[in-house]
């Protein structure tokens, strides 16, 4: 039998630690790296080796995964003078789960690949901290699929579905339009939820009394709930990444000639809400975009 692949991972946040503890448990060796270092102790203590920079992830690992906060962020933590690119080696690959800008990936991979012959996958995740928790992502895939068949057996111990888009940026496309989707439908659902209250209906029982029908969805079965209720905590996902990539995928779409006139509106709703105060707090919390100030909540 094959020895696994060694695998090194920087960015140890709420979809990471998740990811990176199944990637340990199905046997991977793994390095890890994280600007606050304290969040890989979790992860050392179950074996993983910890480095303080990520050109240093190139030393122990055939494949370097990424999973950051934005496009900006990924490409300092790839391109900085410490960078992954700096200990890059011809034949390595990274793989990039963030969800970033489908333009700006290409470009990434195009500059990496010339400068130190490193591929690239991005490969953006679907299915938020409990599909991380329970391996049940959905992983949509660009670039070259001999590189994805290299790692697609780690890419099943976090995800349940891997799917090769095409070339790399294509993966990007389809988170794009995966957000779009769950923005818009959160949005939705915050306006179903107070329709439900206002008229003394019980929104605690929208998502059971709509389920299996065609206005079922998983966020409906997780939102309707939670706006219902008010229960904003823990966090398992935070408002300004929804308008981070709804704002990228308005971008790409102009840049592409093609019209999102309700995702833009959606990128509107949302940052008014994220001025608000609510950017590093639940989407559930856009029902207080409207309800009532002082009513339930």
């Amino acid at each position: 039998m094959a020895a696994l692949p060694s695998l090194a991972f920087a960015g140890i946040g709420l979809m990471g630690l998740p990811m990176c503890q199944r990637l340990l448990a199905a046997g991977y060796p793994l390095t890890v790296w994280n600007r606050n270092p304290e969040k890989c102790a979790p992860l050392v203590a179950a074996g993983a080796r910890r480095v303080t920079t990520p050109a240093q992830l190139c030393e122990h690992a055939d494949v370097v995964m990424v999973c950051l906060a934005n496009t900006e962020v990924v490409r300092e933590v790839v391109f900085a003078a410490d960078g992954v690119a700096s200990g890059a080696k011809g034949g390595q690959l990274l793989v990039d789960f963030s969800s970033l800008e489908p333009t700006a990936t290409r470009e990434m991979a195009a500059q990496l690949v010339h400068q130190c012959g490193m591929g690239w996958l991005d490969a953006p995740v679907s299915g938020g901290v409990a599909g991380a928790e329970a391996g049940s992502l959905a992983i949509m895939v660009g670039g070259e699929l001999a590189d994805l068949e290299r790692v697609r057996g780690a890419l099943l111990s976090v995800g349940q579905r891997v799917t090769h888009m095409g070339p790399v940026g294509a993966g990007q496309v389809t988170k794009a339009c995966n957000q779009m989707i769950v923005a818009c439908n959160a949005l939705v659902i915050a306006e179903v939820v107070a329709l439900a209250e206002r008229s003394g209906v019980d929104a605690r029982l929208l998502a059971e009394a709509l389920g299996g029908g065609f206005a079922d969805s998983r966020p409906l079965q997780i939102l309707a709930p939670q706006m219902a209720e008010s229960r904003f905590e823990p966090v398992k996902w935070h408002v300004r990444t929804l308008l981070k990539d709804l704002d990228s995928a308005v971008k790409f779409s102009r840049e592409q000639g093609s019209a999102t006139p309700i995702s833009g509106l959606a990128a509107q709703l949302m940052r008014l809400h994220g001025g608000q105060g609510f950017l590093e707090k639940d989407p559930a919390t856009l029902i207080h975009l409207y309800r009532e100030p002082g009513s339930k909540g």
